[in-house]
């Protein structure tokens, strides 16, 4: 199993001492966030991409092009990266720079983005949204195998024998379809044999273990291999102490915190108690053997090969936030590393494939 760490880039007052850092102290702490999960022996560091209140994940590909340069080992996820707002061909090249300075460690979670906001900011309806998701995968997938790509589309300019640069260093990128609950972005993945992440993080198991059953039916319906399907899914928290007792009480303010702002918010509340979220939710609060069964009751029911923690301290003390990772990558993650099988394909960065004739020529 592999492990990642996954920011939003949240920007909001903590939810228990009130503080609310300035906008240049809150990227600070995201790139301290990366290197501590490469000192950490994480896998993979994510960048959330939002345009809207409250975050600041509006340009993923410049905080993880900075990631790049103070890290070496660790991949680089985006979480996800909204196609469905975004010019392919614009987002094609971005993203092939960073997989550039990065070499090669580039994996992107695709999806249509949430939020009224962001919508309204690009123009974009929740009638023509998933179209223009999957109209924007399509294109940006090609323009990674293709030296030049012809394109009959309807929310961009259409594209005829088009060269798009800087070529790919990976050929092909990884890419993941982020997914809540719905069958669209599953229908997508499934289409084209790519891996499916589960976002996890809102309800119980049961809606998010549907969908990925759909998602493997889907699969075998394209005719692909199901030893080939890889699943990544996320949670709701992290806190992970040497007691049920312990985690219960770091981790305490913060839900009561969190519950308060939803219920002034108006939004629906799911888990009334800590008690409730710690069992029932995709968080992992307790000792490292209580968060040790709950991966394994969600893989039992997910079969998933890599899933996600919460890079912030979301309310917790910087000092019980470090100490809550790195008891999970001492004392959980070698035992999951054993139990659970890594995805069905090569982690560490690829070899770029020679160029082409053409681009030796060019280059």
């Amino acid at each position: 199993m592999k492990f990642l760490a996954i920011t939003l880039i949240v920007h909001r007052p903590d939810p228990v001492t009130g503080a609310h850092k300035p906008t240049h102290e809150r990227f600070r702490e995201v790139l301290d966030n990366a290197v501590l999960a490469e000192e950490l022996g994480f896998d993979g560091f994510g960048v959330g991409e939002r345009h809207e209140r409250p975050f600041l994940s509006s340009a993923p590909t410049v905080v993880l092009s900075h990631v790049a340069a103070l890290t070496r080992r660790i991949r680089l996820f985006t979480a996800v990266t909204t196609l469905s707002l975004l010019d392919p061909v614009r987002a094609y090249e971005d993203y092939a720079t960073l997989d550039h300075l990065s070499d090669g460690r580039l994996d992107l979670i695709i999806g249509k983005g949430n939020g009224t906001a962001q919508r309204e900011l690009f123009q974009v309806t929740p009638e023509d949204q998933w179209d223009r998701n999957a109209e924007s995968y399509e294109v940006f997938r090609r323009i990674w195998r293709q030296d030049r790509v012809t394109a009959d589309t309807r929310f961009r300019p259409p594209l005829t024998d088009a060269e798009v640069w800087p070529r790919p260093y990976q050929r092909p990128v990884r890419v993941w379809h982020g997914s809540a609950t719905s069958k669209e972005s599953v229908e997508l993945a499934a289409r084209y044999g790519d891996p499916l992440f589960s976002a996890n993080v809102t309800h119980p198991m049961g809606p998010y273990a549907e969908l990925i059953r759909h998602y493997r039916e889907r699969w075998e319906h394209y005719g692909h291999d199901p030893a080939g399907i890889a699943i990544g899914a996320g949670t709701a928290g992290i806190c992970v102490a040497p007691t049920s007792q312990q985690a219960l009480a770091a981790y305490r303010p913060v839900f009561e915190a969190n519950l308060a702002f939803f219920k002034k918010a108006g939004l629906p509340v799911v888990f009334e108690t800590l008690e409730d979220f710690a069992e029932r939710s995709s968080a992992l609060i307790g000792s490292p053997q209580q968060v040790i069964d709950k991966v394994h009751r969600y893989h039992e029911q997910f079969g998933h090969t890599v899933v996600h923690v919460h890079a912030d301290a979301s309310g917790l003390t910087d000092s019980q936030h470090r100490d809550s990772l790195e008891l999970f990558q001492s004392a959980v993650a070698p035992v999951l590393r054993k139990d659970i099988p890594d995805p069905p394909f090569a982690w560490e960065p690829v070899l770029p494939a020679p160029p082409s004739a053409k681009e030796a020529v060019r280059v």
